[in-house]
């Protein structure tokens, strides 16, 4: 994985510095909370509904043991014990003061960590397919390509004031595990007549007005990708509205002018950038790739992991649920639940936060990555340690078998943190998977990914959830809209809404009878939700959900 240079280091620590002497003017009157604000959002420190809430980057969710005993400690020490896991592979403390913030940079930029372009109207952080690096299906590892993107974009001259904030994903799969296609810019690594390039997708994005985004260009070379996705962000800077936040992304300046319109205006802009890039890029490029290289994975027999899932009903049960194929013979990718049921979807303790670094080390080739469904991988153990990984993980509350199941349920803080949530997420995620442990149906029913978002931001991702739910407020009331088929993959698409709203005590009932429904009318246990909703549409959905008329004219429509 990437290791700083010295001038990385040198950069963090004076950003560091600076913020510290901002914090001090703060505490002492000298700057109001609102020349305060465009300052700590640069560093990305919010101020939330009960506290300041510092948001750290985990670019592109890579980290290894040293990084995650950091973030054990900041918790432990300057929170109240743990972190929250979020949907950009990032962690968020809650509950910091604000007298500590530059203390906790400290610490984070001593194991090569930072909070830089975790907020504001700028390039947020990158992400990528967790399982990059590890699985067979990739072309390329997309992490150099994440990597690059994060040092181009961090303090970028024209692009630290955009119209509004601006994601980036890539993935080197063509399964997408990244949700390229709900981002500004999704990359995707493709080959083409044996040589490596990008796919790229623009105008992508979730919140008030959910699109699926479209392609801009099938195949960009290696040596063109910065100057490319330069002259697009160029573009939009200009093009893209500030007079209405809500019309800002790019995603509405796609829509308004339409793709040909904006391929055209990008491949001119991008005859201009591609004249400002000298080759510079392209050695750092391969600075960056030559940090990718593969662990040396070891060639030992898998006796042990066989005789365990042979034996151990337990043990087996996670092995099906939570483990991956790996490109390496003999090696499998664990991913980590942090979602026991009952408990807050992405939240680990420090005490885990530290279970998971000795994982790391121990058996992992010391590296961790965080999931956007907030979860945990270790992609790289060796199947004949998986026992040992799977004993203490047990021990530690992290062993659910529930990975891509019901109770796998991505939430974002909603209103018990957040204060633009208009509704409550946690505990609707927490009620939906206790109810559903509680009827031991899980298994029964596959995968099924529910998402949930407070607010219509939808930093819970329930446009693209199987089942998606968005909790509003209507005249003071917690209110919950239902979607169903939605899709963060290659076949991405944004769910549809079932009908009018549920209050909260009729969310898990309304859950209930949808599930009843997709079993009652799948064509075997094989056929997943999804697979069933495309089939047979919304109508018995809404029967399910709004009786026997609903139904009908869901059917007639």
């Amino acid at each position: 994985m990437y290791s700083y240079t010295d001038f990385d280091a040198a950069f963090v620590a004076e950003r560091n510095r600076q913020f510290r002497a901002q914090v001090e003017r703060r505490i002492a009157g000298n700057l109001t909370e609102d020349e305060f604000k465009p300052l700590r959002l640069m560093n990305g420190l919010y101020l939330q509904l009960h506290a300041y809430m510092l948001r750290v980057a985990i670019p592109y969710g890579t980290l290894n043991g040293a990084q995650m005993d950091t973030l054990a400690l900041l918790a432990e020490k300057w929170d109240k014990g743990y972190g929250h896991f979020t949907t950009r592979q990032n962690i968020q403390y809650n509950w910091p003061e604000l007298r500590d913030i530059p203390d906790m940079l400290d610490a984070l930029a001593e194991v090569q960590m930072h909070a830089i372009q975790t907020s504001g109207n700028t390039i947020r952080n990158v992400t990528a397919d967790h399982f990059a690096g590890a699985t067979a299906d990739e072309v390329a590892d997309p992490r150099p390509v994440a990597e690059l993107l994060r040092q181009w974009s961090t303090d970028h001259p024209e692009f630290q004031f955009l119209p509004r904030k601006f994601k980036i994903a890539v993935t080197g799969a063509e399964q997408d595990r990244a949700v390229i296609k709900a981002h500004d810019i999704g990359i995707q690594v493709v080959e083409k007549d044996g040589k490596i390039g990008y796919r790229v997708l623009v105008g992508g994005g979730l919140g008030r007005t959910p699109m699926i985004g479209k392609e801009i260009a099938s195949f960009v070379p290696q040596q063109e990708l910065l100057p490319y996705v330069e002259a697009v962000v160029s573009v939009w800077n200009l093009l893209g509205r500030r007079d209405n936040k809500y019309k800002a992304r790019i995603k509405i300046t796609v829509h308004e002018h339409g793709i040909e319109d904006i391929r055209a205006r990008v491949d001119a802009r991008f005859e201009e950038t591609r004249k400002a890039f000298d080759g510079t890029d392209l050695a750092i490029f391969d600075e960056i790739k030559a940090q990718f290289a593969a662990p040396a994975f070891r060639n030992a027999p898998e006796d042990d992991f066989t005789a365990a899932y042979d034996a151990d009903p337990v043990f087996r049960a996670w092995a099906d649920s939570n483990l991956s194929a790996h490109k390496a013979p003999g090696y499998a990718i664990a991913q980590i639940s942090l979602k026991a049921h009952g408990a807050t979807p992405g939240d680990a303790t420090a005490e885990q936060m530290r279970v998971m670094a000795q994982l790391a080390r121990d058996f992992g080739h010391d590296e961790l990555r965080i999931t956007h469904e907030q979860n945990v991988v270790l992609p790289h153990v060796h199947k004949s340690d998986l026992p040992q990984v799977h004993k203490i993980l047990k021990a530690h509350g992290l062993a659910t078998a529930n990975i891509g199941k019901i109770s796998d349920i991505i939430a974002c803080p909603g209103m018990d943190y957040c204060a633009l949530a208009t509704a409550r997420s946690i505990p609707i995620a927490q009620e939906i998977a206790t109810r559903f442990d509680e009827l031991k149906i899980e298994n029964d029913i596959g995968e099924l990914k529910i998402k949930i978002s407070g607010c219509i931001n939808a930093c819970g991702h329930h446009h693209v959830g199987h089942i998606g739910i968005l909790g509003l407020d209507r005249a003071g009331v917690e209110n919950y809209q239902i979607t169903l088929g939605g899709d963060a993959t290659e076949t991405a698409a944004i769910g549809e809404r079932t009908g009018p709203g549920f209050p909260a005590e009729g969310v898990v009932p309304a859950i209930e009878r949808i599930v009843e429904t997709y079993m009652k009318e799948r064509t075997s246990p094989e056929e997943t939700f999804l697979q069933t909703f495309r089939r047979t549409g919304m109508a018995p959905f809404k029967t399910a959900l709004y009786g026997e008329e609903a139904g009908k004219k869901a059917r007639a429509a």
